[in-house]
């Protein structure tokens, strides 16, 4: 349990993590340096000052540190971090309307992948699926075990189906893993073609890949486009 002297030292080093950031900003500008200071943070017992920022590449900050060594005289740390990292510290409200989930109670990143969108039958548009920090929604991994799950018990696209128990047979053209469901063209005796939603465990799978969607072709290269939402 913290102390009064405990929330004493707390309180001034809140202070004095203020001052510093107005120092170093000036100091990056002063070396030109192309950085983004994000955060600073006095340790404890004031043996160390961490300087949180994020760059596009490798950033030789060097002469900074030994800057910054002479005014604070102390222990400095520059430590680069990525985008997400920098979400998590500054905060803020998710697409969803609530605070962002890095900034609450997440306490790790895990691996996000436009494949887990694609599966959960989302909207590839990045403005959709990426979140605050210009990256794909750690939200995204939440439900994708289910989901993976449930994409097993359904056909793939494209896929000769046969409804059990009866004589109709068709083409599996769209899945829907939440619902467990698949929506298949049926053929019908006078050539015509009817469209029916049905439970993926009444289906059993007579031929593969008897057709390739037309928008599968669209959708991979769309995807090659969105990569960098994973990074």
């Amino acid at each position: 349990v913290a102390t009064e002297e405990d929330k004493r030292i707390n309180q001034e080093n809140t202070e004095k993590e203020k001052e510093a950031f107005d120092i170093c900003l000036k100091k990056i500008e002063e070396h030109g340096l192309e950085m983004k200071l994000i955060d600073i943070e006095y340790t404890f017992d004031n043996n160390k000052v961490i300087f949180y920022f994020t760059a596009d590449g490798r950033i030789d900050f060097r002469e900074l540190v030994k800057d910054l060594a002479a005014i604070f005289r102390t222990r400095i740390e520059l430590r680069q971090i990525g985008v997400r990292d920098e979400a998590k510290m500054i905060g803020g409200i998710g697409p969803c309307g609530r605070q962002m989930c890095c900034a609450t109670f997440l306490g790790e990143f895990y691996p996000v992948s436009i494949k887990m969108a694609k599966e959960q039958k989302l909207s590839l548009n990045p403005a959709k699926i990426s979140g605050i920090c210009s990256r794909l929604m750690c939200c995204l991994n939440y439900e994708h075990q289910v989901y993976e799950e449930n994409i097993k018990k359904l056909p793939d696209l494209g896929d000769r189906v046969q409804v059990l128990g009866t004589n109709k047979t068709g083409i599996v053209m769209d899945i829907n893993p939440l619902f467990v469901t698949a929506k298949v063209n049926i053929e019908k005796s006078d050539g015509t073609i009817e469209v029916e939603e049905i439970k993926g465990e009444y289906l059993k799978v007579v031929e593969e890949g008897v057709v390739k969607p037309a928008d599968v072709e669209e959708i991979d290269i769309n995807l090659d486009e969105l990569k960098e939402l994973e990074d």
